[in-house]
């Protein structure tokens, strides 16, 4: 794993300093070595990660006759059997890299290249004959590919403070992409958090040549097949198992030790067994538990790790933990995040980097691909429960979902659970019923925005029309489950989950995440699966349980589902005490930065700070780490830019 980083100028070359200072900013993500190359109109640079070839593996990279060459952050899992048949048609290899196979594809096919890849990978070709770049990223997004464009130019990087780098390039948030963020948690589609900073979407390439910049669409989520194929579940499980065995198998590619994240759940216990049992049986795990039992899933995870026999390493995340590393992390996010989830998983990707690892599997992924999350349930039984809306029996399936609110003999809570997802039920011919409600809800956080900001967004009904445009257009013709796990994956998964809590979180400590459930063959298989295989009843991941069955502790495949989460404001304005806190959260400061209202915002964290952090509701934790975590967004990137060592 690696970063990079680039400039292309038709108009006039680069200052080579630049390069360097951009490479600088990602240091974080390729410690082992770093290399440049500068001619013409095309200036690259790389940060390097060894993990395979340590000892020729060094980028920039070439073709035979030094014409085409290659930055790559990422893996290509099936290098070794794509090498071999690019050997038997001619080419030549002078490195062990899965790097060079790439330019070799690129010179064979062009820009169908991608079709054979499996992997995790943003990279970028410069064609020194036609003088054009090739940017390219994989089909999920694990890997982050950002540019910013500009008639003759165009700057790339694997992170936004590369680019950020080239003090030319304006530095401002954009109020749009904030309100998204308030709304579903994430920016949609190319857009980034800062003004004219564009992502590369997942599955996309782009073409810059004289002509400007071309973006296209070389794969696309299968989910939605008009028919299903009936089998037996059995079978479709056997078909699961080897496909994940062989997922799992050429992620282990390494020339250094991989361990894996055990978290306590199916998913990363499984990927875990399947290492164990067939790969390694000196598997090196970690896990992260919390202080706060409400958080804590230690006994699951020591659980796995008996069942294993794995040899397991864990930390434990307080408060005060969350709190002291939130400027790194959102350093690290660069972008507003309104759950702290990502900060120990930074703590667990140091836990690895101290024990000598560069590499883990995870679990990540699975729940989007085979349907675990509680919104595919509420979608299913609101849908249900549509169908006949005055009934009194068919809001207790809510029960399944939210047992602790039930088993409290709270009427009040019952009903109000019971309210909640009844709104907008009846509108079952909107293309987002699935994730409307969701939305809604979170998007009441922008009540504390400024009066300037909420002139400068927009409300919800633009934001869906906004989202709906992007939706492929035979999108209703779709099963109900495809259409809400379509959704999840392009917006929650790309653009938060394997972003804020992966790449960025993992390679802060120069950890690369590997991810089996994210091959490209899972998620094809996965997608052609009956509804019912995926979701059975209000059995979520069904067909995942029924694979995992007597490779995994079947205490876990029967524990309810827990999301991972992490403490909020009991991290900031609890019983810990942490001076940027108090700083950015001010009055003062608020006004200042001109982003929220100050005197809601000042009620917020005296209510906070009167409870200590307690009986607050979800919504006000949210909107607490919402607002903090943008107050050190723009402290970090538009008050105080300077150098990769402003923050460590």
């Amino acid at each position: 794993m690696c970063g990079i980083a680039g400039i292309i100028n038709y108009q006039s070359p680069e200052e080579k300093s630049l390069l360097i200072k951009m490479a600088e900013f990602l240091r974080h993500r390729g410690p082992d070595a770093s290399g440049t190359y500068a001619q013409g109109p095309a200036s690259l640079a790389h940060t390097r990660l060894s993990i395979i070839d340590l000892n020729s593996g060094d980028q920039p990279i070439h073709n035979e006759n030094k014409t085409i060459w290659i930055v790559f952050n990422g893996e290509i899992f099936n290098y070794p059997e794509l090498k071999d048949k690019l050997s038997a048609k001619g080419h030549k290899f002078y490195t062990k890299t899965d790097t060079e196979v790439i330019i070799h594809l690129y010179e064979e096919f062009g820009t169908n290249l991608f079709e054979h890849l499996n992997g995790q990978f943003a990279f970028a070709i410069w064609d020194q004959n036609t003088e054009e770049l090739l940017l390219g990223r994989d089909r999920m997004g694990i890997r982050p590919l950002f540019y910013y464009h500009n008639h003759h130019r165009l700057v790339f990087a694997s992170e936004i403070k590369a680019i950020f780098a080239d003090n030319k390039i304006p530095r401002q948030i954009d109020p749009a992409s904030l309100s998204d963020i308030f709304t579903c948690w994430a920016t949609l589609g190319d857009q980034t958090c800062f003004k004219n900073i564009f992502q590369l979407q997942p599955g996309h390439y782009a073409h810059f040549s004289k002509k400007g910049l071309k973006i296209k669409q070389y794969w696309q989520l299968p989910f939605g097949k008009k028919s299903y194929q009936e089998r037996p579940v059995e079978d479709w499980a056997e078909e699961l198992n080897q496909l994940l065995l062989d997922a799992t198998r050429i992620r282990l590619r390494a020339d250094v030790p991989v361990g894996a994240y055990l978290s306590g759940g199916i998913d990363s216990t499984y990927t875990s067994a399947l290492v164990k049992n067939n790969f390694n049986n000196k598997l090196c795990t970690f896990s992260v538990g919390f202080s706060d039992k409400q958080f804590d899933e230690s006994y699951f995870q020591n659980k796995a790790v008996d069942y294993l026999g794995t040899d397991h390493k864990a930390i434990s995340c307080s408060y005060n933990d969350i709190g002291r590393i939130f400027p790194k992390v959102i350093w690290h996010t660069e972008t507003p995040v309104i759950r702290t989830a990502p900060a120990p998983l930074m703590m667990l990707s140091q836990l690895v980097r101290e024990s000598n690892f560069k590499v883990v599997l995870t679990g990540e992924g699975a729940d989007e691909v085979f349907a675990g999350y509680n919104i595919f349930k509420e979608d299913k039984v609101r849908r249900f429960w549509a169908k006949n809306p005055d009934s009194r029996i068919r809001p207790r399936l809510l029960e399944k979902l939210y047992p602790y609110i039930f088993s409290q003999n709270n009427s009040k809570a019952v009903k109000f659970l019971e309210q909640f997802f009844k709104k907008g039920m009846m509108d079952l011919d909107s293309p987002v019923y699935s994730h409307m409600l969701r939305w809604e809800n979170t998007s009441h956080l922008k009540q504390f925005f400024s009066k300037d900001l909420k002139n400068q967004t927009s409300d919800i009904a633009d934001f869906t029309n906004r989202y709906t445009k992007t939706l492929p257009n035979d999108f209703m013709s779709w099963d109900s489950l495809s259409r809400a796990q379509y959704i999840e994956n392009k917006i929650f998964l790309s653009n938060y989950l394997l972003s804020s809590q992966g790449d960025r979180m993992a390679m802060a400590n120069s950890i690369e995440g590997r991810y089996p459930f994210l091959d490209h063959r899972v998620i094809e298989f996965a997608a052609q699966l009956p509804p019912h295989i995926r979701m059975n009843g209000m059995t979520e991941k069904y067909i995942l349980k029924k694979a995992a069955k007597g490779l995994i502790p079947s205490e876990l495949i029967k524990r309810p589902k827990q999301p991972y989460r992490a403490p909020i404001s009991q991290a900031f304005l609890g019983d810990t005490h942490h001076e940027y806190v108090h700083e950015l959260l001010s009055e003062k400061t608020i006004h200042e930065y001109g982003y929220f209202d100050p005197e809601k915002t000042s009620r917020l964290v005296k209510k906070c700070q009167q409870q200590k952090g307690k009986l607050l509701s979800e919504r006000e934790n949210m909107a607490l780490v919402g607002i903090l975590s943008t107050q050190l967004l723009d402290f970090h990137f538009i008050k105080n830019f300077s150098s990769p060592c402003s923050i460590s």
